[in-house]
């Protein structure tokens, strides 16, 4: 075997500094992303879709917040949902940057919103339900609405972030569970996946949540997500489809960039847009 030189030697640090130069810099790439999932059920004759938007923390997507709002545009859905922590409980992030996407949105979909639990940590829960309905959104809380889009009957019900408060909460999903009678294609918007058991008792068609940021760090193809909270490590529910049975859950991987203080890896922000259809046109 022929002896390597200093000169090979040094072509070799330098490739093997590059291309960890390149792996970091994809990993922490923070452009905004789109997955989209069709989910199919004899409940629907046409097809609905809906733009899912988690964990917004008031982060910075832009002048006037352009950049989110557009890629919304640019998926054109008939509905919007709302999962919670689109506002931040640190003083120091600009509350406006929130609102400036609630109201935008409100003003071109209908817009549903439950709390997340960094609302309640805030100690404004209410003043930010408050400013939600000004905004346009409808707030749901142990409550449900009937929607008609696009000839399809739709139920969008939603739940506080547990951080109501144990008895309230269990209530509240009672309350909306009852509303999942099979009547009709059945949202249910919450917060937290973990507590998907106790979602699944109940007749919901899809359940929407999100929370767990992607797990923060991701090797794709080996690792989800790192750590989650209220998961821990390797946390099941980090983000993506989920099929139980006969329902569905979706996690979004969620908005946070700046507000967070551990980089996300490997694990860009993402705008859920779901396909809802009756698998009849294609």
């Amino acid at each position: 075997m022929l002896p390597i030189t200093k000169r090979k030697k040094r072509l070799i640090c330098a490739g093997v500094l590059a291309a960890a130069v390149v792996g970091l810099a994809a990993g922490l790439d923070s452009r905004l992303t789109v997955p989209h999932y069709r989910l199919e059920s004899e409940k629907l004759s046409g097809s609905v879709r809906v733009a899912l938007i988690t964990d917004l923390h008031c982060c910075n997507y832009g002048p006037g917040q352009r950049d989110l709002l557009d890629a919304v545009a640019a998926e054109a859905p008939d509905l919007v949902l709302l999962g919670g922590d689109i506002v931040d409980d640190d003083p120091s992030l600009p509350v406006e940057d929130a609102y400036t996407v609630v109201r935008a949105l409100a003003e071109q979909y209908p817009t549903y919103y439950v709390t997340g639990n960094h609302e309640f940590w805030s100690g404004r829960v209410e003043k930010i339900r408050e400013n939600m309905a000004d905004c346009g959104a409808v707030v749901l809380a142990g409550n449900w609405e009937d929607v008609a889009l696009n000839g399809q009957k739709l139920r969008i019900c939603g739940v506080d972030d547990p951080a109501v408060g144990a008895a309230a909460w269990t209530e509240q999903l009672a309350e909306v569970g009852a509303a999942a009678d099979g009547s009709r294609f059945t949202i249910l918007v919450t917060h937290r996946p973990e507590r998907v058991e106790e979602y699944i008792r109940y007749g919901f068609d899809l359940t929407v949540a999100g929370h767990a940021h992607g797990g923060q760090w991701r090797v794709p193809g080996l690792i989800n997500g790192l750590l989650a909270p209220n998961q821990g490590l390797f946390p099941k529910y980090a983000g993506g489809r989920y099929d139980l049975g006969k329902q569905v859950m979706v996690v979004s991987r969620g908005l946070a960039r700046e507000s967070t203080r551990i980089p996300r890896l490997f694990n860009r922000p993402e705008l859920v847009v779901l396909d809802l259809t009756s698998g009849e046109d294609g």
